[in-house]
């Protein structure tokens, strides 16, 4: 049966440390609503109890910051596929930070270095809520992929700033996603 809480308990905290994905829901009123998986252990962050930030890596669409400008509500996803099922919902609004904002900078060292960072995402929990997960399947993790790492390391910065301008400063709606601004 679901539960609601107002903040994150520590138990919770403990399991999203155990996750390997999450994933993360955004919408501005009209257009399509996004739901991107989001991996690579070591990019997600429990300031506080109602509090957390991810790092978001170049990507080829660039929704959460659109959506974020025009509609700051926000879900993140985490589900057990090993031992007690469990799915766990985080809601509420976020804020995105680029390199060029003084929250980037103050917050950047609670990440390591990864190449191509392009912001921060910073989740001001609402509400908070878990599920059974009975019907997650199984699933062992094998290993992190590291293409995206490898490509971005490959690209360099100038490079992967030329991506951003071709692929990352409108969303697939056509709304802006201040990247550059």
């Amino acid at each position: 049966m679901a539960k609601f809480y107002t903040e994150l308990p520590p138990e919770l905290q403990t399991f999203i440390e155990e996750q390997k994905i999450f994933f993360v829901a955004t919408a501005a009123a009209d257009g399509r609503i996004n739901l991107s998986p989001k991996g690579l252990t070591d990019t997600f962050r429990i300031v506080d109890k109602n509090t957390v930030l991810w790092l978001n890596l170049t990507g080829s669409g660039n929704e959460t910051a659109a959506h974020v400008l025009k509609n700051n509500r926000m879900t993140i996803m985490f589900c057990s596929f090993e031992n007690k099922p469990l799915i766990l919902r985080l809601y509420g609004t976020a804020k995105v930070y680029h390199e060029r904002d003084e929250a980037f900078q103050n917050n950047k060292h609670l990440f390591p270095e990864i190449a191509g960072t392009r912001q921060i995402v910073d989740m001001t929990i609402e509400s908070v809520q878990t599920s059974c997960g009975f019907a997650v399947p199984f699933m062992d993790f094998k290993e992190e992929r590291k293409q995206l790492n490898s490509w971005a390391e490959k690209q360099g910065k100038e490079r992967i700033e030329n991506y951003w301008k071709e692929k990352n400063t409108k969303s697939i709606d056509g709304l802006e996603t201040k990247i550059f601004e």
